[in-house]
């Protein structure tokens, strides 16, 4: 077994945020490797985007099972898998307070707006259609609730006049390509704490 840390990624999508992890951690970028991509959805292009790159995938449906038993599930392919670390990569799910405590400080999510404004689904519609004028993306530690746990890193996206959903979504999902990376990087290399809400880098 390498020295790395081993990382499980949850997906419900395409999994380009998956795909943007898995690359920096090969070219050495993020002193880790993934070892497993968990959907809850088998038709998840993600799926076949690990399996490309020879990341076991696998599919845990919730559907005709209680939340209990499908996360259950999960976690017991996680811990197989020697993941220590959970990335949720557009993984369209709630987490339980008993998942989480589980992998306590160790679940990172990225969200398509800057966090605490526009959590939940759609965020990017959401901060286009309240009119702000920047917008971006939030990559945060994971806690019980919906896109409040602690801010590790966000970058910022300006929003145009003849901007659309789609187009300013595209623009976001750039960002979010630099952004989860690069705040992997941060959390594995550096010693860092948390002061109230604030994640600090030491």
């Amino acid at each position: 077994m390498s020295g790395l840390t081993r990382i499980a990624v949850l997906l419900s999508g395409r999994g380009s945020n998956f795909v943007e992890i898995a690359e920096a951690c090969a070219r050495g970028e993020i002193p880790a490797e993934v070892v497993l991509v968990v959907s809850n959805r088998p038709d998840a292009p993600g799926l076949e985007r690990a399996r490309e790159r020879g990341v076991p995938a696998v599919v845990i449906a919730g559907k005709g099972i209680s939340r209990e038993e499908h996360e259950r599930l999960v976690i017991a392919a996680v811990t197989e898998a020697g993941a220590r670390w959970v990335c949720l990569a557009g993984y369209m799910r709630l987490l339980s307070p008993a998942f989480v405590e589980r992998f306590s400080r160790r679940i990172v999510n990225i969200h398509p707006a800057l966090l605490p404004s526009f959590p939940g689904l759609e965020a990017q519609h959401q901060a286009w259609e309240y009119g702000v004028k920047v917008s971006g993306c939030t990559v945060h530690l994971v806690d019980a609730d919906c896109d409040s746990g602690p801010i590790v890193l966000q970058r910022t996206v300006r929003v145009l006049d003849d901007d659309t959903p789609g187009t300013l979504a595209e623009r976001i999902l750039e960002q979010e390509h630099i952004a989860y990376p690069a705040a992997l990087r941060m959390l594995l290399t550096r010693r860092w704490r948390l002061d109230g809400r604030r994640v600090v880098f030491e």
